[in-house]
């Protein structure tokens, strides 16, 4: 006979729970028989035991089959079924280069995505800045896209891993976020309910990253790639850089223009295109589509060049209700600010540091962001031509361009933007972008 309490002592304990134990515990969430307490006193136990890597795979997969678990057999796509993560940061706009990208290839990117949560922007805000672009598509129409263009980027259904949203609500609010056994299922649960072949996910570090030290960010990578790999799908990880603002703004609808001029070639930061560039090839291998990370790149070069990617990226928007010209008029579409004007620092040197979560934080203020999750969020705010490290920087010459929708608001965020840096009479040394996976 199953009972909840056991389960939560044995962990409280230390014992390594089984398979089926843990498989009845989230039958229990799904089905509302474990109550929210017992929910919070288990998240608690794994905060302080911790779990081994078979129980992270058993807990991954009753999360992940606690609800539909896509199946595309009988879809016949002609390639592998391909996914990225990324754990969120500042002007990490890689999906939306990515996912046409990897399909302009030959592969299939069913992306399901997330909202913004705390400093980091979500790829679904980003999204919604598009005029009729529905992130919350019907099962059927995420199929069709998906089979007609490669690529669609959606949000996460109530039929997918219902369990992690239930256990997630909980975690929120009993300081138990930060388990990595919790964060490895919440993640993977619903990536692999998109049943894919291949998964490449990228673990920020840094200043603006999720996991607060680089050890953290390693234990993290290395947890998620054992635990999806046992649970059938073949992941690798990338540790990548987020001591700065990734793309040249942070924003949504000025994240979606930049993604649009890299696609189309009018303007790729380099930082952003390595980073993209290292998570397409490494997708691409996994998914068998490249013999290795050099013929990869060759290959994704190659569809950013004769435009194929952008092409299919402006299929994509057209499929889930956005205008059929959006790449080549994307101006004329994405919501502007009422005030855009320089940002200035009376300040002199060599840019040494940026606090990326305060720049996060400060497009949050923009209303760019949600404080609560009730929030209504302003499309048009944010900040584009943001200085990089290593910047040579005076007070007559701007450290990014700031889009508000007041004076007041624009004053609040450029005294936050500022704050953020700190300055070097020595240029400083760079930073990796792509550590190596671990």
């Amino acid at each position: 006979m199953f009972l909840p309490q056991e389960v939560i002592r044995r962990k409280r304990e230390g014992e390594a729970l089984s398979e089926q134990e843990i498989r009845s515990f989230i039958e229990g969430v799904t089905d509302n028989s474990v109550s929210e307490g017992q929910i919070g006193a288990l998240a608690m136990a794994v905060y302080f035991q911790g779990m081994n890597i078979d129980e992270r795979i058993a807990l991954t997969c009753a999360m992940r089959d606690s609800g539909e678990v896509m199946d595309w057999s009988s879809d016949h796509l002609p390639g592998p079924i391909l996914d990225k993560h990324s754990t969120g940061g500042v002007g990490d706009v890689v999906s939306l280069m990515l996912g046409p990208m990897i399909a302009a290839c030959g592969g299939f990117v069913p992306m399901i995505s997330g909202r913004g949560l705390g400093h980091t922007g979500g790829t679904l805000d980003k999204l919604d800045s598009i005029p009729g672009y529905t992130t919350s598509a019907s099962e059927l129409l995420f199929r069709k896209v998906v089979k007609e263009t490669g690529v669609a980027i959606v949000g996460q259904t109530g039929e997918l891993a219902p369990a992690d949203k239930r256990i997630y609500g909980v975690r929120d609010v009993t300081a138990t976020v930060e388990s990595i056994a919790m964060i490895t299922a919440s993640i993977l649960s619903k990536k692999l309910a998109e049943g894919l072949d291949a998964l490449v996910m990228d673990v920020k570090v840094g200043s603006g990253a999720f996991m607060p030290t680089f050890e953290q960010s390693v234990e993290l990578a290395q947890s998620i790639v054992l635990v999806a790999n046992g649970a059938g799908v073949k992941t690798t990880a990338l540790l990548t850089d987020m001591n700065q603002c990734l793309a040249s703004s942070a924003g949504n609808a000025v994240e979606v223009r930049e993604a649009v001029q890299f696609l189309t070639g009018k303007y790729r930061n380099e930082r952003l295109l390595e980073i993209t560039m290292a998570q397409s090839a490494e997708l691409l291998v996994s998914g068998g589509l490249a013999g290795g990370i050099e013929q990869a790149r060759e290959k994704l070069q190659s569809v950013l060049d004769n435009g194929r990617a952008a092409e299919i990226f402006g299929k994509m928007v057209h499929g889930l209700g956005g205008p059929s010209d959006f790449v080549e008029h994307y101006d004329r579409y994405l919501p502007g600010a009422a005030i855009i004007k320089p940002v200035f620092i009376e300040a002199e040197g060599y840019l040494a540091a940026m606090d990326t979560r305060e720049v996060g934080m400060a497009v949050v203020q923009l209303g760019g962001g949600r404080k609560v999750a009730s929030d209504t969020i302003d499309y048009g705010v944010g900040f584009t031509d943001i200085c990089r490290l290593g910047d040579r920087i005076d007070p007559s010459k701007p450290i990014a361009m700031l889009h508000a929708s007041s004076e007041a608001s624009w004053n609040r965020a450029a005294d936050m933007f500022r704050g953020a840096l700190s300055f070097a009479e020595q240029m400083p040394q760079p930073h990796y972008l792509v550590y190596k996976q671990p």
